[in-house]
């Protein structure tokens, strides 16, 4: 099914369509909805309109993720573009960059992503239904992830939960810092612009005030507040 996006704030006094737009790329088993509050909160603060790409993370391989998401931003009328992906979703992002060439200037924001592979997802792997429920693009980019590194001269953030309370709780024992689902060490991009973790879950990375304040800081000027 093709990739569905929709741009997320109404008009508001002073603003206009040479607002940099932000696309947010949801995770494992999300549809997007669950970015609402950090997509209002970048509209409040920094008059960012939000755009959720959907895509079926189960069904589709992550380069047939990765077209569609070049597909969208291509569409986009802004003259600037920045990227956020949350989990899985930072995975796809660095596929899209890695792939397809972006011309228009912005930065990259990665909210709890695993980009450096996912334990959580190795034990799941363990039994033929884990796979199946995890789909192709998990298989891809966190079971045997590619080996990503940031050479690029476009800015790119991390931000990584420290509070340990999710899914991943339940499948494994970290015995390190982690969200609740990834570790904080899975999310260790070489070469990234920034780094920070806050005492936030996984899901709390996008519904967090102070995590939709420094992903704002970044986005508007490549550095955290904090």
């Amino acid at each position: 099914m093709p990739a569905k996006h929709a741009a997320q704030g109404s008009a508001r006094a002073g603003m206009s369509s040479q607002a940099a737009a932000v696309v947010y790329v949801h995770g494992l088993w999300m549809m997007g909805a669950e970015g609402y509050l950090l997509g209002r909160r970048l509209w409040r603060d920094r008059g960012y309109r939000l755009t959720q790409f959907r895509y079926h993370s189960v069904h589709q391989s992550a380069v047939q993720v990765a077209a569609q998401l070049h597909a969208l931003i291509a569409s986009l009328e802004a003259p600037q573009v920045h990227l956020i992906g949350h989990s899985l979703g930072g995975s796809i992002v660095l596929e899209y960059l890695e792939r397809h060439a972006m011309r228009r200037p912005g930065r990259v924001l990665l909210l709890g992503a695993p980009v450096l592979g996912s334990r959580s997802a190795l034990y799941l792997a363990r039994w033929a239904w884990g796979r199946r429920i995890m789909g192709r693009a998990v298989a891809e980019e966190l079971l045997s992830p590619p080996a990503h590194r940031w050479d690029s001269s476009r800015e790119v953030g991390i931000i990584a939960g420290t509070c340990p309370v999710g899914l991943g709780q339940l499948l494994i024992r970290f015995g390190e810092p982690n969200d609740g689902t990834v570790a904080v060490s899975e999310t260790r991009l070489p070469g990234a612009t920034a780094t920070l973790e806050l005492p936030v879950t996984h899901m709390g990375l996008l519904w967090s005030p102070t995590a939709a304040r420094e992903a704002g800081s970044f986005l508007a000027h490549g550095r955290f507040g904090l």
